[in-house]
């Protein structure tokens, strides 16, 4: 991945009704541009659509208007924007993530890297078997073998565990797979499978009338653990509180 250095934008992103909504708002311009530099940051951190200056540390508001060359409140105002109307994610540890991350790689541009790594393998096994000698490499082009052939498997290894998918199954609100899989992890280094399938079960039977839109993305409902917190009996909590937190609009993006 370290070879792709460009992300993907639509022709057609002007024409999004969030896209419109933020053109109307006072520094527009500058909030287009901060979404766009964050796209860009996201994809030179290459980590699934987060942004951060290492595993450890976040990028905080301050740091964001120093890196982006902009006034510290316009990047607040920008922050805040794109999270209401749901196009970035900012969780309790400050990281902030691009919300459907997907859309903005270059699928063609990683599929010919892959391509080209499955050609390199290819041809190095058809001298193998040719040659049918010992192949004399250096410990390094050793390495780089090795590491060609394990994308290989990888790419035919199943990301997904047994205790995930029976999460996955459960929960009422299905986006963002590989980040919630990621906190499902996390999560179940601290409880028991047990307890999450518990309480995923009871959450998703006290929000079977509640529009999608206002129920929490998987991973914020296992960042938060909200499995055990927020959600015991006859305390679950409705679109209308949720719509709250967010000035009163949340748009799915």
């Amino acid at each position: 991945m370290a070879d792709v250095k460009w992300i993907k934008l639509s022709t057609h992103m002007f024409e999004d009704e969030k896209i419109r909504l933020i053109e109307s708002m006072p520094e527009a311009d500058t909030i287009l541009i901060i979404w766009v530099k964050l796209l860009a940051q996201a994809g030179k951190t290459n980590a699934s659509g987060f942004i951060y200056l290492n595993e450890n540390i976040p990028y905080t508001d301050e740091m964001i208007a120093t890196i982006f060359n902009r006034p510290l409140a316009t990047v607040r105002l920008a922050l805040k924007t794109l999270e209401t109307f749901g196009m970035i994610e900012i969780f309790d540890n400050d990281f902030i993530s691009i919300c459907n991350w997907e859309k903005h790689q270059n699928v063609d541009g990683l599929e010919k890297i892959r391509e080209q790594t499955r050609k390199r393998v290819a041809r190095h096994r058809e001298s193998q078997s040719i040659s049918n000698v010992t192949l004399q490499v250096t410990h390094g082009n050793a390495t780089d073998i090795d590491k060609e052939l394990d994308i290989d498997k990888e790419k035919n290894k199943d990301p997904y565990s047994n205790e995930f998918e029976q999460f996955w199954s459960i929960y009422p609100r299905k986006v963002d797979k590989k980040k919630a899989a990621k906190s499902f992890k996390t999560a179940l280094k601290n409880h028991s499978l047990e307890i999450i399938l518990a309480g995923t079960e009871k959450y998703a039977q006290q929000v079977q009338k509640t529009d999608k839109q206002y129920i929490k993305h998987p991973t914020t409902f296992l960042n938060n653990d909200s499995f055990i917190d927020g959600y015991e009996e006859g305390g679950g909590r409705s679109g209308k509180d949720e719509t709250a937190e967010f000035g009163g609009t949340i748009l799915p993006f």
